[in-house]
């Protein structure tokens, strides 16, 4: 007797310095392909509202002033991808940082018979990447991206997704920080490089194009990815 085949959710990784398009990117592959963006942030503030046990974890160890372990996190991602809207396939955001932290997720992922399908890096150059991090800004209500000089939304004031007229920028948006950012990106990030190259699903993707020239590229080397889990 034949065993129906068994689909599992693609498992997605954008890498790439602040301000390479990542959270762009990301939101254009969730409304393409129906995936969903699994931001560590958003997912632990969710575990906590939730009151699920690492929620519960998460918030002991942040209202005592510390940082959320590795293992707790692992287990809020863990928790969320067992969610029935993460069926067609997730893009982790924020996580993994390190090779260790990569290392766990694959484990996580073996246990759940599942593996990363692809970990795309958008290389940028350094200085370009100032530039752009010092003119984005986001829409209040929705959250999408914007810059003041690469996209602009259509009506002045006005956000081209859901109408919203309060925008908002973050303090640390500055050519400063964004060097000391970069630093710490490159430090930890070329180890992860490593990893996911050795594993042989590491792709780079040129993002010094322009968003439409990114995006059509991104979504070239995601399609296969996701038909190959096509039963």
């Amino acid at each position: 007797m034949n065993c129906p085949s068994v689909t599992q959710p693609a498992v997605l990784i954008l890498l790439g310095p602040p301000g390479a398009g990542k959270g762009t990117q990301s939101r254009a592959l969730e409304r393409r392909f129906g995936l969903v963006q699994l931001s560590t942030g958003d997912m632990l503030r969710a575990a906590v509202k939730a009151g699920t046990p690492a929620g519960q974890a998460a918030q002991a160890v942040m209202e005592a002033g510390g940082l959320v372990s590795d293992a707790i996190v692992l287990q809020v991602l863990s928790e969320r991808m067992a969610d029935p809207d993460t069926g067609r396939g997730v893009i982790l955001d924020g996580f993994p940082r390190t090779a260790a932290q990569a290392a766990a997720l694959d484990g996580l992922l073996a246990a759940r018979g599942q593996s990363v399908g692809a970990v795309i890096s958008l290389e940028v150059d350094d200085d370009t990447m100032v530039a752009r991090v010092s003119g984005r800004y986001t829409c209040a209500t929705c959250g999408e991206g914007y810059h003041d000089t690469l996209k602009r939304p259509a009506m002045a004031g006005v956000c081209d997704v859901c109408g919203g007229t309060e925008f908002l920028r973050r303090k640390d948006d500055n050519a400063d920080t964004a060097r000391q950012r970069l630093d710490t990106y490159h430090a930890q990030t070329a180890p992860l490089i490593g990893h996911y190259q050795r594993a042989g699903v590491l792709q780079r993707l040129d993002a010094m194009q322009d968003i439409a020239a990114v995006s059509r590229d991104l979504e070239g080397m995601v399609r296969p990815v996701l038909r190959s889990r096509t039963p």
